[in-house]
């Protein structure tokens, strides 16, 4: 009855396990990312706060109607929530969107938010992209979310189609000229009438999930309600 523990350990000896965020050896029990870590981690808490406290929900303000504007982390460079945002976006650890997704699942929960939202909908890469990559980040953060929250996710809801380059040396208003009428409701009756969560891997000045939001908008949904796994400074 002992000999997968064996095995296992013996494996883990040739082939040790290590934190995707620290890159320190897991311990036995530990699933990807280590308890220091997830002791550790900048946590923003921003689900905890009135809608005029969230830092967040100020940067939609006059823009569009988003009902709670969420993030787990606080992303900070050259530290863990980089480390792990690396992995998932750029060496195929999709399982980093998966547990943080659930891990921050199970704290709204917790604290009554699940009851507020209908469906889960990631934002969407471009098909030329997603054939590059091979997996959409925000697609494994929405199925993680899922789980957490109890709540059915739907990755084809949102279309991109047109192909942009790259967000991220771009500023406000270039990356909403990027995006602007990228994204379409390619079933509109799945989200109408629906209290979508829109999700992605971070959120920066906000210009994707703005073109988003507004696309399910006017596609009739109900709400939107945006969360992210990090959050960074502009």
């Amino acid at each position: 009855m002992f000999l997968p523990t064996i095995l296992s350990d013996f494996v883990g000896l040739l082939f040790p396990r290590v934190c995707l965020a620290c890159q320190e050896p897991l311990a036995r029990g530990e699933d990807h990312i280590c308890t220091t870590c997830r002791t550790q981690l900048p946590y923003t808490d921003y689900h905890r706060l009135a809608a005029a406290d969230n830092p967040l929900a100020r940067r939609f303000w006059g823009k569009l109607p988003i009902r709670h504007t969420l993030s787990y982390l606080r992303f900070q460079k050259h530290g863990r929530v980089q480390h792990l945002l690396h992995q998932l976006k750029y060496r195929g650890q999709q399982d980093v969107g998966r547990i943080l997704g659930r891990w921050y699942g199970q704290e709204l929960t917790a604290a009554g938010l699940h009851t507020d939202f209908d469906l889960i909908v990631p934002v969407p890469l471009h098909t030329r992209k997603l054939a590059q990559r091979g997996y959409n980040q925000a697609d494994s953060f929405a199925e993680g979310l899922a789980t957490g929250l109890q709540l059915p996710w739907q990755a084809a809801a949102l279309q991109r189609t047109t192909y942009t380059n790259s967000q991220t040396r771009k500023n406000r208003i270039q990356r909403w000229q990027n995006v602007e009428a990228v994204f379409e409701v390619t079933h509109p009756e799945v989200v109408q009438q629906q209290r979508i969560l829109l999700v992605d891997d971070v959120l920066t000045t906000g210009a994707t999930l703005e073109a988003c939001a507004a696309a399910l908008l006017a596609a009739g949904a109900l709400q939107v309600s945006i969360a992210t796994i990090a959050t960074a400074d502009r």
